[in-house]
């Protein structure tokens, strides 16, 4: 078959194609608008070759591409064949080489793309018209502007990124918080305990198989080994029998060695392994930016994205634009919820030994305190028979605001009942709980309950499980009680094999969920429970305060447990006056100083100088859109950086203007001058912008907060730079000397 009947085959089932696409549209005009154009496009193509039919060919892909992008609302499909369309159809300009006409077409596509997506910036920004009268004359011209700038609501609602004004623009909240990284040291020496208490009941015989120590084997092991954790990074061994510490053989120091260093004594029957300086260090830096990306994520689901989280040694530092107090006070809250989830197991029939005679007498506690002490049957686990089992359980309770006490709050009764704790005597191996005691509410109608105090479970220290293994959070309404809502946890598949193994061992014993160090509840194990599945439940009272309280947890849930405490180091509330007068000053004095820059371009370099202005413009449109693409945060360093780019990019422009003076005074022709001109001005263009791109680069790498912000503004300045100052003048002055073929070329007052 002849090529141009297999041409004209194949603009034929293209056009086939896009009139379906049309029909299936129903009608709507655009799609059908673009399928028919593109048709058309395809027929001519087909029937009547020419010079230009590889463009045409390609314009007809991008058509059709656009209508597909459009039915399928995908925008950025849409959005790139919409630049690919604007840059090819310059192709079929009849002047100039193919060359010039792509270079030309790339830069209109760029200069079309990112004014659409600076738009929703500079119609989000820019107030509106109703307070165009207010603040100084270079505010009230962009206010005025502002209002013709609409963003389509098709463009807006799909580019879901803009540049957001920073706290010494907008003013806001900036918290300061101080990651406790000795919790963090304390966990790590925790996980190692563990560990060696493993190894060691299977060194000394007290176990045999695999998996996690039960609470059967524990006291064995204790009858043997004592493993103790006197300080925030020291474990000690010691041995009851030194038969027993002669078995530590090679095989369990090494496996601890790479992050310990281990030393004998302080007595002769005892080992005290340390976590070594590096591995702290390594600890504390690792707690810090696992927080900091804790806080981010919750940062972001609050849908806060224009906030600003960074770090400082071991501070985090939050910046929130706004004014919204209430919002402020809910942004606390989140950020601060430590939200550590544990399940650890109750020992009901332990709890004699600490809290009954004579360890507790109910003589021995202080007056006036609200302090009591109380008996309960728990239930204990399985006897031989798979039977049921019992045990007398000893507990303290503490009510709140007794006389004494009349105005305190819920959290100060748990710290004087923490504090009260501490005196008694509690083993290594064990912690005391704490969980609320709620009681119902006289005459409410549907009845509800308040909190009047706080009891004590006696916990097993080690962990069962921890949220490290959640991989969802949910809210959900209680369905056996009605109006109550709960949140549904979902494990990881290692998660959920550890919650049946445990729940299988432990039947018929109590298993408390911890949150952020109270106990959530202490539900009985009933049986075995499979599928990865557990819920907390928000307990009963007023449905609309439970459920802003399950949403709350179930964000820092999501989002994460933070890996240390963090606690507030400062506090700033910015107001908005201030941001004001610093943007009105900071356009004042920019816009001043671009004027009389682009005015003594024109001025010196006449037509040329009127180019780089163009440049000059066009390189400052192109740094906010890309900043706006990375949703950056602008301030008052970032400011500085664009105005310092601006002052680079004239640079390159005279670089080029004097260099091509320079030919055209040594009698080369204008075409030649030109070409001469940007080849050798070039090495020292590039020269300048790489030594302050390196400049850049090292702020960026090392500095924070502002300074960063400055680094960031000025690297995206030089590039932009190198693109404007090079690539589109270069255009510009080749239409000059071989589209217009002037004869004379208006670089300045001698020519």
């Amino acid at each position: 078959m002849p090529k141009k009947n297999v041409l004209a085959l194949l603009s034929a089932v293209l056009t086939v194609v896009l009139a379906g696409v049309a029909i299936w549209s129903h009608g709507e005009p655009l799609p059908v608008l673009g399928a028919t154009v593109a048709a058309l496009a395809a027929v001519t193509w087909g029937v009547k070759p020419s010079p230009r039919r590889n463009t045409l060919w390609m314009l007809t892909i991008a058509v059709g591409s656009a209508v597909l992008f459009f039915y399928y609302d995908n925008f950025w499909g849409l959005f790139s064949a919409g630049l690919a369309f604007v840059w090819l159809v310059f192709g079929l300009l009849p002047t100039m080489d193919p060359g010039w006409r792509l270079r030309l077409g790339f830069v209109v596509a760029v200069f079309v793309g990112g004014a659409i997506l600076l738009w929703p910036t500079l119609d989000g920004v820019l107030p509106t018209a109703e307070s165009a009268a207010e603040g100084s004359g270079p505010t009230r011209a962009l206010r005025a502007i502002g209002q013709h700038l609409h963003c389509p609501p098709y463009i807006k609602d799909r580019v879901a990124f803009a540049i957001a004004p920073g706290l010494d623009l907008s003013g806001g909240l900036r918290l300061v918080y101080t990651v406790e990284v000795e919790e963090a040291i304390r966990d790590k020496r925790d996980n190692f305990a563990d560990e060696m208490r493993l190894q060691l009941a299977t060194l000394l015989g007290v176990r045999s198989g695999e998996g996690r120590l039960t609470h059967d084997d524990l006291p064995k092991l204790e009858a043997r080994v004592h493993v103790s954790q006197p300080e925030s990074a020291i474990i000690r061994l010691k041995f009851k029998d030194k038969a027993d510490r002669a078995k530590l053989d090679d095989r369990f120091t090494k496996s601890f060695l790479a992050e310990l260093s281990e030393t004998q004594g302080p007595a002769d029957d005892e080992v005290t392994f340390k976590i070594r300086g590096d591995i702290e260090s390594q600890i504390r830096e690792r707690a810090v930016a696992q927080a900091k990306d804790t806080v981010s994520r919750r940062v972001d689901e609050l849908g806060l994205r224009e906030a600003s989280v960074t770090t400082r040694d071991e501070d985090i530092i939050v910046e929130v634009p706004g004014s919204d107090q209430q919002s402020f006070r809910d942004i606390k809250d989140t950020i601060r919820r430590t939200a550590r989830l544990e399940f650890k197991m109750v020992d009901d029939a332990g709890s004699e030994k600490v809290f009954g005679p004579p360890a507790v007498k109910d003589e021995d506690l202080p007056e006036g305190e609200g302090l009591a002490l109380y008996e309960e049957t728990a239930p204990d686990g399985l006897d031989g028979s798979s039977h049921r089992k019992s045990a007398r359980a000893r507990f303290a309770r503490i009510s709140c605001q007794p006389p004494k006490y009349s105005n305190e709050s819920l959290a100060e009764c748990l710290t004087r009942f923490r504090a009260w704790t501490k005196t008694i005597s509690i083993p290594d191996d064990h912690v005391v709980g704490f969980e609320p005691v709620t009681e119902p509410v006289e005459n409410s109608e549907p009845l509800q309950f308040k909190q009047v105090g706080w009891r004590t479970l006696y916990l097993y220290s080690r962990a069962e499980l921890t949220g490290d293994y959640i991989t969802d959070a949910t809210t959900t309404t209680d369905q056996q009680n009605f109006g109550q809502y709960q949140v549904l946890l979902s494990f990881s598949p290692a998660g959920a094999d550890r919650f049946e193994e445990v729940t299988g061992a432990n039947v018929n014993r109590r298993f408390a969920i911890i949150l952020d160090a109270t106990v959530d509840s202490a539900p009985v194990i009933r049986q075995k429970i499979g599928g990865g599945k557990a819920t907390i439940t928000m307990g009963a009272g007023d449905q609309e305060k439970q459920l802003h309280d399950a949403r709350k947890l179930e964000l820092v849930l999501r989002s994460g447990a933070l890996p240390a405490p963090i606690s507030p180091s400062s506090e700033s509330v910015i107001g908005p006056s201030l941001g004001r007068d610093a943007i009105s000053e900071s356009l004042k004095g920019g816009l001043l100083g671009a004027t009389a820059v682009l005015l003594f371009m024109l001025a010196y370099y006449r037509k040329s100088g009127l180019v780089a202005d163009v440049a000059v413009l066009f390189n400052l449109m192109l740094q906010l859109a890309v900043l706006a693409t990375f949703g950056a945060t602008m301030t008052l360093p970032g400011l500085a950086g664009l105005a310092l780019t601006i002052g680079m990019s004239v640079d390159a422009n005279v670089l080029i203007n004097e260099r091509i003076r320079e030919e055209l005074r040594g009698g080369k022709s204008v075409r030649a001058a030109v070409d001469a001109g940007y080849s050798r001005a070039w090495p020292s263009i590039i020269d300048g912008h790489a030594t302050v791109a390196i400049s850049g680069i090292i702020l960026m790498q090392y500095g924070s907060g502002p300074v960063k912000g400055f680094a960031v503004t000025l690297f995206i300045g030089i590039l932009c730079s190198l693109f404007t100052g090079f690539f589109c003048t270069r255009a510009a002055f080749d239409w000059w000397v071989r589209g217009d073929k002037v004869k004379r070329l208006s670089v300045g007052a001698e020519f």
